[in-house]
């Protein structure tokens, strides 16, 4: 970890939890209809078995099968799915179905009846309607208005929304992305929640044409990973990589762009906002204080929350803990994992 910056640090928080999820998915698919993946290290995908799946509790997979608008949540197309080996049904693989999912982690806590319907639960998180969770929640978060006067909304997706609380879940992403400062100040709650100059800022380097004269070598090598034994091949590979940065323009921009975007939607609806992690990601936590830090009211600092998936894991039922435990390695306070 020595000599890492604080986005190679994120990288290698998120590597070692992908690590971890990987074996232990190995050792949790034994029995149950998968596939991996062919890097390393593996990502396990499950395939639903008649009224199981692989990738839930069961507990969990049964109620979302009883909601149409929980289950179309399991129906979004992975990404990477064409990378992937066949299900043996021929299927397409959706992107719940991975281990790595946090979606899939997120609807394995939310939508067991036992963890959901809890009074404590809903007391930790501030829940005060007997409202069912809504995941993948359109927000509609108001942009600055047009030449026409008329109020334009980004409908961005939140993870969840259960009655007054928006949630953003996380697992093993690298972080909580970044964006040109340009589109993030064309919100219209922007300098009235946030301290501009307080918000962690970055440079946005932006693709560039490769010129005819770049040697073949550079070109085809530029973004591959020299292999992990050598040093000569990785001090080669990192330099090609600075040298092409160096020659891509840069615009203004800020870290944390989901976190913004969401307190703003918080913000317009009167909701509370939570960021839900894995104590295995520190970075992630330091992320999100960074942007808390800028919110300008304290009455809306105070609707920002964090808790972490182990915590939620000492909320949860026996059956729901042993599932996480062996599964995720979640394991509650003061529990081994």
């Amino acid at each position: 970890m020595a000599g890492l910056d604080r986005t190679g640090l994120g990288g290698w928080y998120a590597g070692e939890l992908r690590r971890e999820l990987g074996e232990r998915n190995q050792l949790w698919a034994m029995g149950r209809a998968h596939v991996e993946s062919y890097g390393t290290p593996p990502v396990i995908v499950y395939e639903p078995i008649e009224h199981r799946h692989g990738n839930f509790f069961d507990a969990a997979y049964e109620a979302i099968a009883q909601r149409p608008e929980w289950m179309r949540r399991l129906d979004k197309i992975h990404a990477q799915g064409r990378a992937l080996p066949k299900a043996e049904s021929g299927r397409r693989w959706r992107e719940l179905d991975s281990s790595m999912s946090s979606d899939a982690l997120l609807m394995n806590v939310f939508c067991t009846p036992a963890f959901a319907e809890a009074p404590h639960v809903r007391r930790v998180l501030g829940v005060e309607v007997e409202a069912a969770a809504v995941f993948g929640w359109k927000a509609r978060v108001p942009l600055k208005s047009g030449s026409n006067g008329r109020v334009r909304f980004d409908r961005t997706e939140v993870d969840m929304r259960w009655g007054g609380l928006l949630v953003e879940a996380k697992l093993t992403e690298s972080d909580f992305q970044t964006r040109e400062a340009r589109i993030v100040e064309a919100y219209r709650d922007f300098d009235e929640v946030f301290e501009r100059e307080l918000l962690p800022r970055v440079e946005i380097r932006t693709a560039r044409r490769r010129a005819a004269i770049e040697f073949a070598e550079e070109f085809t090598q530029e973004w591959e990973a020299a292999a992990a034994e050598d040093d000569t091949a990785r001090a080669f590979q990192a330099s090609l990589v600075a040298r092409a940065r160096e020659a891509e323009t840069a615009v203004p921009g800020y870290a944390g762009y989901q976190l913004i975007r969401n307190v703003l939607a918080a913000y317009a609806e009167g909701c509370s906002f939570c960021v839900i992690h894995d104590q295995r990601r520190p970075d992630l936590r330091e992320a999100w204080f960074a942007v808390m830090a800028a919110v300008k009211s304290a009455q809306m600092r105070v609707r920002c929350k964090v808790l972490t998936w182990q915590e939620l894991a000492g909320l949860a039922p026996e059956g729901v803990r042993e599932f996480l435990n062996v599964k995720y390695g979640i394991a509650a306070p003061g529990c081994g994992s």
